[in-house]
């Protein structure tokens, strides 16, 4: 079914929150790209903010992920969205008091490098949770509609944000997804959870050093063949493709001419791409075969990047960004899938963290690089190239696969088993 872990109370307390928030959350993503555009006109300011707002997760992403597998990832959470919303208030203060200009946008970039932080502890805490409010019998579907969900939002926040923009500015886009963690906080407290939860059961396990925790989950990517190379094609395609998203402006405005507005509507035509590449995982009942759907769609996220780039009217770069879309989602969330299908819970919280440091910790450096390279070459040609490393990327990965599947049936295997025991 669809919807199934839809059926546990505490993930329908998650899913209602995080959909409110996640909306609030696009909305300041999309405004805060044209407020930089707009007062500096720099592709490569761009490209900063791109990464002082994810170095932090580089960085700090394993510490976060060997937290959560020490604490109550529920109260984590809530700490977490406590964080984010005194951010987004603080971002919407300075906008619409107007003390952000052209000499002083650096604001910009330390509050986005502080989410960043916040966010290196969150997004393992959130993936790691999954588990615990569904079980391990739902949780792939559980985790392919919570990417349905933040891909739903990825259509609807933007669209707002452009409207919001051109019409009362980017500062109450900030404020508006301040007032949005309150549904997440909300729905994280209305919880009822057994008491500790996984992290709890596990606790007495664990090295007294954070330093050996962080050193043990790098230890076991490293020897887990088939995690390690989804892991490796996933830092690829964060470097080389998704800056995508950070020159985004320069396309919807100098390129395509469609201005704020505009800008909207294309990061929308690729959350419509995204939720249904996120449906089509959430439909699955297997993790089957789901490598060689990370290979596919790992190519055609690289070919619609290079058709995207080619493109020099608006309707049709729109559409081009639907498959981008459809195609970048179905890689990272099926590799998110494979990875969770194949990791003890003990250490589920730091080999997340990994992942999280390939998906949003090599994005700042994707994001510095791409935004560099426009500068000198232009937007489209920088996005093309991204797009062919992302094929070759695939080509590689895909050749491996059938030397990788005996590691990935093991893994398997020792994770049902562990679940029998545990139930």
């Amino acid at each position: 079914m669809l919807v199934r872990s839809l059926r546990h109370r505490n993930f329908q307390l998650f899913f209602g929150g995080q959909l409110i928030s996640l909306v609030g959350t696009w909305m300041q993503n999309v405004a805060q790209s044209w407020l930089v555009y707009r007062l500096t006109g720099s592709s490569l300011l761009l490209g900063l903010v791109g990464f002082w707002g994810q170095i932090p997760i580089f960085v700090l992403a394993p510490l976060g992920g060997a937290v959560a597998d020490r604490v109550r990832r529920r109260d984590l959470l809530v700490a977490t969205q406590i964080a984010s919303m005194v951010l987004a208030f603080a971002l919407a203060a300075l906008t619409l008091g107007g003390a952000l200009r052209a000499d002083n946008v650096s604001w910009v970039f330390v509050l986005a490098a502080l989410l960043g932080a916040v966010n290196a502890f969150d997004v393992p805490t959130r993936q790691a949770f999954m588990v615990q409010m569904v079980g391990r019998d739902d949780l792939s579907n559980a985790i392919a509609l919570n990417s349905s969900m933040f891909n739903g939002a990825r259509i609807v926040g933007p669209a707002v944000a452009g409207v919001l923009v051109s019409a009362i500015g980017e500062g109450w886009c900030f404020f508006a997804n301040g007032v949005s963690f309150l549904a997440v906080i909300a729905g994280l407290l209305a919880m009822r959870l057994p008491d500790g939860g996984p992290a709890r059961r596990h606790a007495s396990s664990k090295k007294p050093s954070a330093v050996a925790d962080i050193v043990e989950g790098f230890s076991f990517v490293a020897r887990a063949a088939p995690i390690r190379a989804l892991i490796l094609l996933l830092g690829l395609a964060s470097v080389t493709a998704m800056p995508y998203v950070v020159l985004m402006p320069i396309f919807a405005d100098g390129i395509l001419h469609g201005g704020a507005r505009g800008l909207g509507l294309l990061m929308g035509a690729s959350g419509v791409g995204a939720l249904a590449g996120a449906l089509t995982l959430a439909a699955r009942a297997s993790v089957g075969d789901l490598g060689r759907w990370v290979a596919g769609a790992t190519a055609g996220f690289g070919l619609s990047l290079v058709l995207f780039a080619a493109s020099r009217t608006f309707w049709l770069s729109a559409a081009l960004l639907v498959p981008v879309g459809f195609f970048m989602m179905v890689q990272t969330t099926g590799t998110n899938t494979l990875i969770q299908s194949m990791v003890p819970d003990a250490l589920r919280g730091r080999v997340l963290s990994v992942y999280l440091m390939m998906l949003g910790g090599m994005a700042p450096f994707g994001a510095l690089l791409g935004g560099a390279l426009a500068d000198r070459i232009g937007a489209p040609l920088t996005v093309a190239a991204g797009g062919a490393a992302c094929l070759v990327g695939a080509a590689v990965f895909a050749s491996r696969l059938a030397s990788l599947r005996p590691g990935e049936s093991a893994l398997l295997a020792a994770r049902q088993a562990e679940a029998g025991e545990n139930g």
